[in-house]
């Protein structure tokens, strides 16, 4: 399988990272990661998480103006698009068929061919206009995956609950994560 993950400003660069570590680890069934930045995503992985390990990754990666990158075409044959996390002013885009750079044009995309879009929406509270927004872009056949760790498992560290989200979002698109499942 072939993903795309986008990676936007807002709070929650672990997610990101233990999913792009992840993806490493699924190798078998992965045939290749390409990877588009927004113009703050790197500065908030640098905040949150006091490196600049996103750039050790050995994935692909894209300009967030590059049209020509292949998830930018329905011809491409990417199955799966994360966007991780995905900030309420990415989500609004998207929701409202805004395909001004990278990410919103492979989310366009992603819905356009009936593919996997999965937003995992960070923010919290949610307004109306985030609300509607998640209502909309569900509809056009989104999924909306909340940034919202279990506990069923007993997680002894953040990574542990964090990585309960990660393996959610890997099975959304159709891989199999492995992880912790309902009564385990």
């Amino acid at each position: 399988m072939k993903i795309a993950v986008a990676v936007t400003g807002a709070s929650g660069s672990i997610y990101v990272q233990q999913l792009l570590q992840k993806l490493l680890q699924l190798a078998d069934q992965v045939t290749e990661v390409s990877i588009v930045w927004s113009d703050n995503a790197k500065t908030v992985w640098e905040e949150e998480l006091s490196n600049k390990d996103y750039d050790k990754f050995p994935f692909k990666v894209f300009a967030k103006n590059d049209f020509y990158a292949p998830f930018a075409s329905g011809s491409s044959d990417y199955e799966a698009l994360i966007i991780c996390p995905c900030s309420m002013g990415t989500l609004g885009r998207i929701a409202g068929g805004i395909s001004d750079n990278l990410i919103t044009r492979a989310a366009d995309v992603m819905l356009k061919e009936r593919r996997k879009l999965i937003c995992v929406i960070r923010e919290m509270p949610y307004n109306l206009i985030h609300i509607n927004n998640m209502k909309t872009v569900t509809k056009a056949g989104g999924i909306i995956c909340p940034a919202s760790p279990s506990f069923y498992h007993k997680p002894k560290t953040l990574e542990e609950a964090v990585q309960t989200v990660v393996d959610r979002m890997i099975n959304l698109t159709g891989l199999k994560a492995n992880g912790y499942k309902w009564g385990q």
